[in-house]
Parts: structure tokens; sequence; C-alpha cells
């Protein structure tokens, strides 16, 4: 099913984001967490591309393919290109297709330390033309409210949305953001600038400070005086910071539903708990909307 369908229903898609195990874990450790993911029946699930960017693991392409079998629910595996050759993504695509998984989030990816990047794919809309011209996927492709690290300015950023658009992409998911503003600001750039495919919200509930300067650092999400407030008053109680977090996750939610928003991307960072805390704070305004 094409993700971007979901949209048609006039009604605010809600969909979760997990990622593979990390280190020498096992595939199974998080089949606990796609249980409980399940139960709440979410529209789809996206699944991180881990490995650091290592094109031969399959993590992605096999729990993908394992939650549309076990739950159905529509998956999105995303693929990163900047260090895959034309090869590598043959492989993957082909794997993929024999899962029946045929929603794909393309992206670049981050340059590995010490992994030389490869020529075939230079941006994420190279790798959405590629698979568009291959036939048998949707597309879905990342956009980010407070500009693409590598982006010169906005202008820039745009310009470049627009181009993966048009190489394919039919659907958005947003980088993390805290503060609303930031986001009807960007989707109204995008309106203008001719970009009028869905835009997901992407939600990550912060539970922890470590957490909040990591996704700083990563994405560089500037911090509301609202958040910095709630999160300076909890730090050191994290039973407490912990539901400030998924709190302030739904007060945001909430208000994006209201102004519209065509869908909600959660980052669930693999905790069932937050995830089920969060939906079930909002599925009758989510579910509800008319």
């Amino acid at each position: 099913m094409n993700i971007a369908d979901m949209f048609k229903e006039d009604r605010t898609v809600l969909s979760y984001e997990v990622f593979p195990p990390k280190g020498d874990k096992p595939i199974e450790s998080i089949y606990d967490t796609l249980d409980e993911l399940g139960k709440l029946r979410p529209d789809f699930i996206s699944v991180t591309y881990g490995a650091a960017g290592n094109v031969a693991n399959t993590d992605t392409i096999d729990i993908a393919g394992y939650i549309q079998k076990k739950y159905s629910i529509q998956s999105i595996a995303h693929l990163t290109c900047v260090h895959a050759s034309f090869e590598n993504i043959d492989r993957i695509l082909g794997d993929l297709q024999s899962r029946g998984v045929d929603n794909i989030l393309a992206l670049r990816g981050d340059i590995v330390k010490g992994m030389e990047p490869k020529k075939d794919f230079l941006h994420a809309s190279d790798l959405a033309k590629y698979i568009m011209d291959k036939g048998g996927f949707h597309v879905s492709g990342a956009c980010y409210p407070e500009v693409h690290q590598d982006a010169k300015n906005a202008i820039e950023d745009i310009k470049n949305l627009k181009i993966k658009v048009d190489a394919g992409v039919n659907h958005l998911i947003s980088q993390l953001f805290f503060d609303n503003t930031v986001f009807y600001h960007f989707v109204e750039k995008a309106r203008i600038a001719g970009i009028n495919v869905p835009i997901e919200a992407g939600i990550m509930p912060v539970t922890n400070r470590k957490q909040i300067e990591r996704m700083v650092t990563m994405c560089g999400a500037s911090l509301p005086t609202k958040f910095v407030k709630v999160m300076q008053r909890f730090d050191g109680n994290p039973e407490a910071m912990r539901d400030a977090g998924i709190a302030y996750a739904i007060d945001q939610i909430i208000d994006l539903v209201a102004n519209g928003v065509d869908g909600i991307h959660i980052y669930t960072m693999n905790n069932p708990y937050v995830a089920r805390r969060i939906s079930e704070g909002v599925e009758s305004i989510v579910r509800g909307r008319a």
C-alpha cells in the first residue's frame, strides 16, 4: 500500500519509528517492543537503517518484513545511499520486494568515519529517482523544519526538498522539533514552493537530559523557553523527567492536530511504554479528527 494514500482519508495519520538492535544484540531482542507497538495499531511503522551504514546488514529489511507479516501493519524501510553502490541498492530492493515491503524512506545518510563515500548517489533525490525508475516502490523522504545542517540556508534547503519531491517522493517525515511555530513556518514555505505532498510532524518525547543534548547536537533543533524550563525543573528526577517529556510531546501533538497537521510520526526510541502513554493521551484527538 502506498503510504501517501493514507493521507487521503481526511484524518490525522499516526505512525512510529523504531531502530534495529544495536551492538551485538540479536534481531529477536526487538520483538517484545514490536509486540507492544503492534497492539497500539499505528497506521505504519518505519524502521531506521542500522549498522552505521553497513550495506550488508539486513536487520532493517528483516524487521520491516516482520512488521507487515506479523501485525498486518504497513512498514517503511529506511534506505541510505551515501555508502551504497547501484549494486548494493539493487540487492536491497530485491530483498524488500521478497518480503512484501514496497515503501522506502530514501535518505542520503551520514558519512561514517573511516568509510569512503560512494559516488553513485550524491543526494537522497538521486536515490529516490533511481528507485522510482526501477518501479514497484513508493518513496518517502525526510525534511528539516530547522534547515538541514549541510544546507547553506533555508532557501537552498527548500529548493533541495522540491528537487527530492520532483524526483518521486510523495510523502515527507520531518526531523524532530520542539517548537511547533518552527514547523508551521516550514510547512508554509514548502507549500509556497509547490511542495504539496503530505508532511508528517516528527515528535520525539524527551525523557532525560542526555537525550536532549544528543538530539540537539545531531539535528540542531532549537529549544523553546517553555521546554527548557520543564527540563530544568525536573532534571535529577528520572520519573518526573520522563512524565514531563511525555506531557510536552502530548501538548505538541494536540496543538499540531488542532492546526490541521497531515500526520504525527513518533520517534519511539524503542520504548513501548512511552509510545503507549502518548498514544493513549492523544487517541481520541488524533482518531477523532473530522
